[in-house]
């Protein structure tokens, strides 16, 4: 009955540090997500600076300077 007792408790204790490792990971990956949208939404308004025909309706566009 004992050895039952400690081979559950090394289970749990084994499963105890593979769920922290996997927060661990959820994390770093949570942070490197947001940085990712930052880096996308800046990617984004440069294009949008650059050359607004590719990324706007025509409708939207402004006429050129010339008219």
């Amino acid at each position: 009955m004992e050895e039952r007792i400690n081979e559950l408790e090394l289970r749990y204790m084994q499963q105890e540090h593979t769920i922290q490792e996997l927060n661990e990971i959820v994390c770093r990956q949570e942070v490197a997500i947001e940085s990712l949208k930052r880096d996308l939404s800046t990617l984004k308004e440069q294009l949008m600076a650059m050359s607004p025909s590719v990324s706007r309706d025509p409708d939207q566009e402004e006429p050129p300077p010339h008219y």
